[in-house]
């Protein structure tokens, strides 16, 4: 399970960013050390995602944790489980190496869609 961030810094974000560049590359070395094996590796790397990682993030503020997807419509959950189960169910001769995955409302790391509250009515 990848990230958005291994793609893109953001500040505040250095060892999460490190962690997921380092999932990154480890997926890129497997998929050629694995060649010819018939293990498939890839992985699936989303943007703006609602999830408990907000809270553990910003340690147990929930106020806070909501902040990142105020205005937005995020990715959930069952949205990227969606894509898992996908990948994984394709034929035996098809490997996904990389997916990056985001909601409609985020075009770049920095660049998100916010609705006001007069839209969200």
């Amino acid at each position: 399970m990848g990230s958005f961030a291994a793609h893109t810094a953001y500040e505040g974000g250095s060892a999460y960013c490190a962690a997921k560049a380092g999932e990154l590359q480890i997926t890129r070395v497997l998929r050629l050390e694995l060649n010819g094996t018939g293990i498939r590796v890839g992985t699936v790397d989303p943007g703006l995602a609602e999830t408990e990682f907000s809270l553990v993030r910003f340690k147990g503020d929930a106020a806070r944790a909501k902040k990142p997807y105020e205005g937005t419509n995020p990715l959930v959950a069952e949205d990227v489980a969606e894509i898992l189960v996908w990948v994984a169910s394709r034929p035996p001769h098809v490997c996904i190496d990389e997916i990056l995955i985001k909601p409609t409302d985020q075009a770049a790391m920095h660049k998100l869609y916010r609705r006001t509250t007069k839209e969200n009515r």
